[in-house]
């Protein structure tokens, strides 16, 4: 599913326009993105969990020169699922599997 199926599904699940789904899915993946840009983290209980990281600099190799290089240290965000996410994903899998 991509941002444009997303909002579909929204407009078509509460029943709006898509304009307004748009601008609901937008103001919430903006809000998140500041929230995680400040270090904050983001727990949605039963989906899962979003959370900054921080990675000390390195010593890496160039792959194509194989020269040494510094990496910068960095920050990245990080999803951990949700225990019912989870349970729900192998569900679906194990259904999907017997049906075979």
């Amino acid at each position: 599913m991509n941002k444009s199926e997303l909002i579909e599904a929204l407009a078509e699940k509460i029943n709006v326009p898509i304009r307004e789904a748009a601008s609901i899915t937008n103001t919430l993946i903006d809000t998140m993105s500041e929230a995680l840009a400040k270090g904050d983290s983001i727990e949605i209980r039963g989906f899962g969990s979003f959370v900054v990281k921080e990675y000390d600099s390195y010593t890496g190799r160039n792959p194509k020169t194989g020269e040494k290089i510094k990496v910068s240290p960095k920050k990245l965000p990080f999803f951990k699922v949700g225990k019912d996410l989870r349970e729900q994903v192998n569900r679906h899998r194990t259904e999907k599997a017997a049906k075979k």
